[in-house]
């Protein structure tokens, strides 16, 4: 395999050169990922991104910060910030949703990913853990939707797109004020790898964090058991969430509720607006999932909380949810 002279200059200087590079499958991101081995068996992730790109050193911030918690991650082996290069533990095949395609129970795995996000909320204090990281509050949720109004003509006019934001800051507005936590923000069965040789929390390590933030408890979880990607039992979802709830700081049942759905429906159309943009770019496997997402979304829209969204939707983009 061909790799530029930075990469080069990089592995040799990590004691790696000789070892054999095999790309893996990547992600909507810049990044790319090569599985490198040496001929005594040894391997380790290179994982690369444009060079000056900001997500690497943030993506080592965060990889300190929640080892210093208690979560794990990938070990570093050695990385060039700048040339968005890192040099990491490989975790091997064992992706949950590896696991899950090869016919694993869903309920042990989102259970022990549920026990993970219960621990880091229990462990987390702003304070002490967050400086310098973005606030997920409603500004910045109502800035991820509006993604989704300017990719569904006609809601990108000016009066469906301020009409939608409207509607979502007074949804948003009901959101309960729960304990802050640190949200991963895209924690689901591809970004989670499960470690067998490990006990307790540790056996479940994240691999994806780079866009951490400081935002309501529940958004991973939601991410996690509303995967956009795959379906699961409404048993194994029942039984994580009891878990969540049996660990986590305490939540009131309806606050828990209001803000399961508030968040749930914001994720999902911020990842509709997302998947589409890729679909449309010629990532066909992105819009087999959408079908999906709508439904969830449709499911979210019938409650109360989310009525002056629900009402947007009937008059600006009517069938849409259907399909």
């Amino acid at each position: 395999m061909s790799l530029p002279r930075r990469v080069i200059d990089f592995l040799d200087e990590a004691g790696w050169r000789d070892a054999v590079a095999a790309s893996l499958p990547g992600d909507a991101s810049a990044r790319r990922y090569l599985r490198l081995r040496r001929a005594g068996g040894a391997s380790a992730l290179l994982a690369l991104a444009p060079a000056g790109d900001m997500m690497t050193p943030r993506w080592l911030d965060l990889a300190q910060r929640l080892r210093a918690l208690g979560i794990s991650v990938p070990g570093v082996l050695d990385a060039d910030p700048q040339a968005g290069l890192v040099l990491q533990e490989d975790l091997g095949e064992r992706s949950f949703a590896g696991l899950l395609d090869q016919g694993a129970r869903p309920a042990p795995l989102l259970c022990l990913a549920a026990e993970m996000l219960a621990t880091l909320a229990h462990r987390f204090r702003p304070q002490q853990h967050g400086a310098g990281l973005p606030c997920f509050n409603q500004a910045y949720f109502l800035d991820q939707l509006a993604l989704f109004a300017d990719g569904h003509p006609p809601a990108d006019a000016p009066g469906p797109r301020q009409d939608f934001l409207a509607a979502w800051a007074q949804a948003l507005g009901r959101l309960p004020a729960l304990p802050p936590t640190l949200v991963l923000r895209d924690c689901h069965a591809g970004n989670l790898f499960h470690r067998p040789q490990a006990s307790g929390i540790a056996a479940c390590a994240a691999i994806d964090f780079q866009d951490a933030g400081i935002g309501p408890p529940l958004y991973d979880l939601v991410s996690l058991l509303e995967d956009a990607r795959r379906d699961y039992p409404a048993r194994a979802v029942a039984l994580a969430r009891a878990r969540y709830r049996a660990l986590a700081p305490p939540i009131a049942e309806r606050d828990f509720a209001t803000a399961w759905s508030l968040l749930a429906a914001q994720r999902q159309c911020r990842v509709l607006a997302i998947f589409r943009r890729l679909a449309e770019q010629g990532r066909p496997d992105y819009a087999v999932h959408l079908p999906r997402v709508r439904r969830f979304l449709r499911r979210h829209l019938r409650g109360p909380v989310l009525a002056p969204v629900a009402r947007w939707f009937a008059r600006t983009l009517p069938g849409y949810l259907d399909g």
